[in-house]
Order: C-alpha cells, then structure tokens, then sequence
C-alpha cells in the first residue's frame, strides 16, 4: 500500500470540489422542479371537480363525464409520478454531496491503449452532457474489479461477455462534507485504514451500508446469480447479514424493470432486528423488501384457533425448566418434531389419510343435518383415490352446495321465514328490493303483489340465512383438521407403525408416549406449541391446497441456523419459485431443538440441486476488536479458525464478587464510564427474560436504562438491559455479560448461547458474576487473553 503524493491529492481535492459544484446545480434545479410539481399537485387536487364536467343525463353525457374523469386522473398521477422520481433523484444527490464516492480504479481493458478512471460511489452520476460516467454505481459490472482484484490481470462479466485487462491503480478515499480526509492506493481489496477508520466507530441505531468496505469474498454474496440457493455461514461479526443486504440493492439494481422489491421477502429473526436493519436499502437509493419473522407468519395463519407459543417462550422453557419432570420428553419431542424424519413422518400419514381417516364435521342448517360426516366421508373415498387430498376436497364441497341449494329450495316455505320476513326494518327490505332488482331485472317502483312479495322476501331471507353455511363450505370448514392432526397422537403404536415405515425401522423416540401425551394435553386446551405449529400448518395446507406465493422471486432467511428443517420444508413448498439466501452461524444455534439435533442447512439443501447451490463460508470477524474475537473464539470446538481483523483495543475483563449489591453497584459504575468515554449502545446482557426483568430493576439508579422484551419493535442507541436470545443478529459498542458463572452458563447446551452473548460486542466486553466458579467455556486459555480480578478477597 502507498500514499499518494500532496499533488495528487491536491488534483483529486479538485475533481471533488468540481464534481460537488455539478451536484449542487442538479440539486437546485430538482428543488425547483419538485416545488412545481407540488404546488401542480395541490392546485389539482384543490381544482379537481371545478375541471371536470359531471353530467350522467344520459349515456353520451355519462361518458363524457367518464372521460373528463379519466383525463384528469391521468394529469394528476403523471404530475406524483414525476414529483416522486425528482424526490428520489433529490435524495441521492444529497448523499453524494457529502462524499460523492469512496474508490477509483485505472483500468486498460486488453487490446487497448486508453485506461479508463472508474470512480465508485452509491449512485452513478453524468456530467453536464449526459455522456460520460462522473460516478459509478458501486453494483455496475466495472465496479466488480474495485471488489475483486488487487493491481494486476483482472477481469470483468458484463452481458456482452466477459472483458479482460490490467488494473492499474486501486485508490481509496475518506471524503466527508466534500473534503479528502485521507486518500491511499492500496494492492488489497479493502485497506486496512478505511476498515479501521469504519470499524472503529461507534455503534447506531441501525445497521450501516457497507459499500465502501466489501471483501472480495462479500463481494461474491451480493452479484451471486448462478445459484437457486446460497449458503452464506459466517462467524459472528463476519458481515453475514450486511452483505445479504447489499445483494437485495444489487439485485434491484441488477434487474432493474423486472424485479421490484415488493418481489423480495426477508425472514428475520425478530420485530426489533427489522429496525435495526430498515435504514440499509433507503441509504442506497432502494426501497425496503418485505420483512417480517417466521412467528408473525404463524400467528398471522393460525393464530385466531389457537393459542401460539412462541419461540422465545420455548427457549425460556429450555433454559429454565430444566428440574420439571417432563422436561426431558419435552426436549425430545422438540428435536423430534423439527427433523427431516418427522417431515417423512406427517407425509406418510397424509397418505394413509388419502387412503383412510380423514375426520369430517357435519353440515347442520338450524339444527338439522343437511349431510352428516359419515356421508361426507363416503362421498370422499367413493372419488378415486389417485387425486390428490385437496382436489377431492374441492369436489365434495361442489357436491355439498348443490345439497345446500336443494335445501334452500326446500327452506322458502317454512314457518320460520315468515317470522324473519315480519322482523325486517325498513333498511333491509329496501336492501332486498335492490338486490331484487339487480338479481331479477324486477322493474317495479315496489312490491304491489302480495304473495310475489312473500316470496321475494323469502328467498332473500333464506339466501342470507345460507351464506354462512356456504362461506364455510367452500373454506372446505366440513373437515376437522385439528381432529386429524390430534388422531395422530392418540395411539402410539399407529404411529410407531408409520414411522416404521418411513424410516425403515428406527421409529419414534423413545419418549414418544409421554410426547404425544403432552401434545394432547395442550390441543385439547387450544394451545399450539412452537415445535408444533409448523407442522400442523403444513397439515392444513397439504390437505386444503398450498397458498403457494409465486410473486417472490428472492427469499432472504437470516439467522437460518435457527430454522428446522420442518420449517424449510414448509418455506419451499411456500414459495416455490423462489432463490433462496440463507445466512447463518452454526456456532450461534441456541434454539432447544438445535441441541443434539442435526443442522437444518443439511435438510434445506437436500432440496436443491447441488449444481445450483452455492456455499459460502466468511471466517473473518469484522464486528469485534482482535483482543475480543481471541477470547471468544476460545469458547467453541473449531474456534481456531475464525480469523480477528487486525483492529486494537481493551482487553475483556473478568471481575468476580462476593455479593449481589457489590455486583450491582460495579455494573452501575462501569455503565455510567462507558457513557462518559461515548460509547452510544451498551448492553447489559442477561441470560433469560426473567433475570434481565430483575436486573434492570436492581440497576433503577443508573437512569436512562430500557427493558428489551421479545414485543419490543425498535432498536434505539442507548443503554439497554437485554435477554441473551433477543441479543442475537445485533451489535453493541460496549457489552456488560451480568452473570458469566457456571451456575448461569454450566450446561453444554448453553455453549452456543455463551457464545453468542459475548461476540455482540466491538469495542469492549465486560463480564461478572457472584461466586466461585466461571461459566467452563472460559478456558485457562480464554483466562490469559483477559484481564482477571477478583474483588471477592478485597
């Protein structure tokens, strides 16, 4: 790496300040336009009808009306059209006005003699004549060389085909409010100086763009698309999630005019982690995707039949239930029930439900049957049992509505609708003239005929007394799907044959019986456990019909280490046109079902053909100082491997008391340093709900603290007392580990958890505890990259 001479800068200095002048004129003749198509926009809207001539005399002024509607119409939409496109034009040029671009590279594309100057920035910019590139776009084909290649050979894709030349020169800049802070060339992709100088920042509220920054091996996540599925698994602060952030801009960017954003679906871990990440694509020029998390996906689908545990429900039972007496055979129901073997499982008895068992309601109008369950059920697998569950469904519910319209027939003359017919007001029987007259083309002023009125009343009076029945029929509400789902549950030895089956001879666990026990227990009081509300929605959706999303063309699943592989297979069969990029970490998997559990990544690429599927492994940590990457990498099997960015800092400090109050009092002393020093996010980490509720309540004196609970949806700067699980995904300048004994952090199932908890620190990582012993996945060697002190013998 090299520093460019005071000429050179001085040169560039004025290519900044000439390229800002340009900005500056666009950015006041758009402010002009904008104020115009404002003001044109309210004058319309104020001015609408007085420019419209409204007459519906007859069908010549009717559509002259229409047209007249229509033209203005038309006006406005064109004038918002135009007002928003200058806004987002507005709003680019802002950004760049403060620091037009980051890079530059000199290239000489083979053959040639001319070296082009490619400067990089968030958007491309034109000169004054429209013609040559001032800017490019960090995602157009010729900045995959700033990303990629060091000064030397290099290479390009474009889609006219691939270009070959020399890179001749690789600069780097710090510009901020228009001036060059430092400028460097550089033979690596990304110079240490500007990582340091972006690392080295305090956090905020929200997740930063990282265009500037991108690693070679980022750079290959974002302009991926060759794959169906991509497979980004990274250490913690590898920039996992950044760089699939960076890959949706590039897309939109990419296949402009084909995909839109609304096109794109983020799974996310959480509410709150959707804030922390809202501000990414905006930066860029781009609109959000959709987010939302797996949970509201679930509640939004069957969240009004039952009542839905969630998944941090569940962890807080793994964590903290561990003395109950059925504990055990829950741990294994939840492994089992997120399994691929359980997958096989419930499609084997959809089969078996093909062929036998499927449990049907009757369909009852006032208490009279109209076709009873064991009809339907004849009717059912008298069809031919080659169709598919959902096709036959949908011919039984044809069937059932030609009963319930012989039934309506039948209905019109009985005692009952005379009794409506005299109840209805004076509204409703204008309603049923009107609906008359749509229906039959009836043309009266009124009913003048008694019994044509009595008749007509009828039918209207038996019609809407049907339209609840028939809704519920072509739901297909005459099967008991929460009957079926239960049926297998009843009898183990029925389900132990078919998983026998399945499997070819392993079977269930062991504890199946006391599974299945606790799994009734729980429908019969319309409770619906984590571990099983996927595979019950996958029941519905095999036996009703999938509502499968063709729309989405990219599926983003972040922290899918978190993902069973009864939940990917649900997604896939979801969104079956969809790419997918899942981002993960192995080593953060703190969910109850991953523990003893085989990885869901395996069961989501058993889906994909392996030609199409891409898999990527970052095991550079960006997020953390060195100090902290060497004393957590400590914690995990294979640890080793995660390589620290060369960024300084504070050692971890380990500090042990005798009592609570001393705790206490040190936590509040070592918050109220941490703020005077500028650090803007501080977490006080907590290993379960319960204990960050009494933390935060323990440290009331400290002013200014906030309680993040699972229903949180924002992530604000600040100090914040935080459950561990809800920390994940997220980044904090400073990170205060409130109890790291061996009490809290003893069992292996809570290494990962561990693990996690103390890499969502960048700059320092703070741990106590009350007690003798640390939590053992601080080894003699973690001890020796920390500073140790124990106040239990002052």
């Amino acid at each position: 790496m090299s520093n460019p001479t005071n000429q050179e800068q001085h040169i560039e200095q004025q290519r900044v300040d000439k390229v800002i002048e340009l900005i500056n004129g666009r950015i006041e003749v758009l402010e002009e336009e904008t104020l115009g198509s404002k003001s044109e926009m309210v004058d319309i809207r104020k001015n609408f009808w007085d420019d419209v001539t409204v007459n519906f005399e007859d069908s010549a002024e009717s559509a002259e009306t229409f047209a007249s509607l229509k033209q203005q119409a038309e006006v406005l939409s064109e004038r918002e059209r135009t007002y928003k496109q200058a806004e987002i034009q507005l709003q680019t040029l802002r950004k760049l006005q403060h620091s037009p671009y980051f890079g530059r590279i000199d290239f000489v594309e083979e053959g040639q003699s001319r070296k082009d100057l490619v400067y990089l920035g968030i958007a491309s910019l034109r000169d004054k004549n429209d013609e040559d590139y001032l800017i490019y776009d960090w995602r157009a084909p010729i900045s995959s060389l700033y990303y990629d290649y060091p000064p030397g050979p290099a290479q390009m894709e474009t889609p006219m085909g691939t270009i070959h030349g020399d890179l001749l020169v690789k600069r780097q800049f710090m510009i901020r409010d228009g001036k060059i802070i430092s400028m460097f060339d550089t033979g690596v992709t990304i110079g240490d100086e500007l990582l340091k100088e972006v690392l080295g920042k305090q956090s905020d509220a929200q997740m930063k763009s990282i265009v500037a920054t991108i690693q070679r091996e980022q750079n290959r996540i974002i302009r991926d698309e060759r794959s169906r599925l991509l497979i980004v698994q990274g250490a913690a602060g590898s920039g996992k999630t950044s760089a699939a952030l960076q890959r949706v801009a590039y897309l939109l960017y990419r296949y402009r005019g084909i995909l839109t954003a609304d096109q794109i679906v983020l799974f996310s871990p959480n509410p709150m982690f959707n804030s922390y990440v809202s501000t990414v694509l905006p930066e860029l020029g781009e609109e959000n995707m959709q987010q939302t998390t797996f949970q509201d996906y679930l509640v939004y689908r069957i969240g009004r039949s039952f009542k839905l545990e969630d998944p941090y429900v569940q962890l807080e039972y793994a964590l903290t239930a561990v003395e109950e007496p059925e504990y055990e055979s829950r741990m294994a129901g939840i492994r089992y029930k997120a399994s691929a073997d359980y997958v096989i499982l419930i499609e084997r008895y959809l089969s078996h439900l093909g062929q036998e068992g499927l449990i049907f309601r009757d369909v009852n109008f006032r208490g009279e049957k109209v076709a009873d369950a064991e009809a339907i059920s004849d009717y059912f697998y008298g069809l031919p049992r080659t169709q598919a569950i959902a096709n036959r469904l949908r011919l039984v519910a044809e069937w059932l509505l030609e009963l319930l319209k012989k039934r309506e027939a039948e209905t019109a003359y009985e005692a009952w609708v005379d009794e409506e017919i005299e109840l209805l007001d004076k509204e409703t029987y204008l309603k049923a003239y009107q609906s008359l007259r749509r229906k039959t083309g009836y043309s009266g002023n009124s009913f003048d005929d008694f019994d044509r009125e009595r008749d007509l009343l009828a039918n209207y009076v038996v019609r809407e007394a049907f339209k609840p029945l028939r809704s519920l029929v072509r739901k297909l509400g005459f099967i008991n799907i929460r009957a079926c789902f239960r049926k297998l549950f009843l009898d183990p030895e029925f389900a132990q044959g078919l998983a026998v089956e399945c499997t070819g001879g392993s079977g269930l666990p062991v504890e199946w019986s006391s599974i299945a026990k606790q799994t009734l227990a729980r429908l019969d009081q319309r409770v619906m456990a984590y571990e099983d509300a996927t595979p019950f929605l996958y029941l519905v959706e095999r036996i009703r019909g999938f509502q499968v999303n063709n729309t989405v063309r990219h599926l983003f699943i972040d922290e899918a280490q978190d993902y069973t592989a009864f939940q990917f297979a649900f997604l896939m069969r979801l969104f079956p046109r969809s790419r997918v990029t899942a981002l993960g970490d192995l080593n953060q998997s703190i969910h109850a079902h991953s523990v003893g559990g085989a990885s869901g990544f395996d069961a989501l690429k058993e889906r994909f053909d392996d030609k199409l599927t891409e898999t990527i492994i970052l095991t550079r940590s960006y997020r953390s100082t060195r100090p902290i990457v060497e004393f957590t990498r400590c914690f995990i099997p294979g640890g080793g491997l995660i390589e620290p960015f060369n960024r300084d800092g504070a050692k971890p400090t380990l500090t042990a008391f005798t009592d609570q109050e001393e705790l206490q009092q040190e936590v509040g002393n070592r918050i109220k340093k941490l703020r005077s020093e500028g650090c803007r996010t501080v977490a006080v980490i907590c290993k379960t709900a319960a204990e960050s509720l009494n933390t935060f309540n323990a440290l009331g004196s400290v002013g200014d603290l906030r309680l993040i609970e699972k229903e949180t949806n924002t992530f604000e700067p600040g100090i914040v007392v935080i459950p561990s699980y809800l920390a994940k995904g997220v980044e904090f300048d400073a990170v205060i580990v409130y109890d790291a004994s061996a009490d809290c952090y003893g069992r292996e199932s809570e290494r990962r958890l561990f693990y996690t908890v103390c890499t969502r620190a960048m700059h320092e990582l703070h741990l106590y505890m009350v007690g003798t012993a640390w939590s053992p996945f601080i080894t003699v060697e973690a001890m020796q990259l920390a500073h140790v002190e124990n106040k239990q013998e002052a």
